[in-house]
């Protein structure tokens, strides 16, 4: 299972970004559990200044707009 942290204020572009991982992690048949963190300090914590950032199992794996859906898909293989 990967644990996925989405980063972000809440805000459109987080919420379609959470969208997103789940979307690929359903079709590529990976389990995930996904977390928002909304927390600036937090968020700040992972080194991310432009969100929606993606951390998986720990690493920081984008910064900033929405991710493209391949590189979601690589992510999470």
């Amino acid at each position: 299972m990967k644990d996925v942290k989405v980063l972000g204020p809440g805000c459109k572009r987080c919420v379609t970004t959470a969208e997103m991982v789940q979307g690929e992690a359903d079709r590529l048949g990976v389990a995930v559990t996904i977390e928002k963190v909304t927390d600036y300090a937090a968020i700040a914590g992972y080194g991310i200044v432009s969100t929606p950032g993606i951390v998986i199992d720990g690493k920081v794996v984008h910064a900033g707009g929405l991710p493209k859906a391949e590189d979601i898909a690589h992510w999470l293989a």
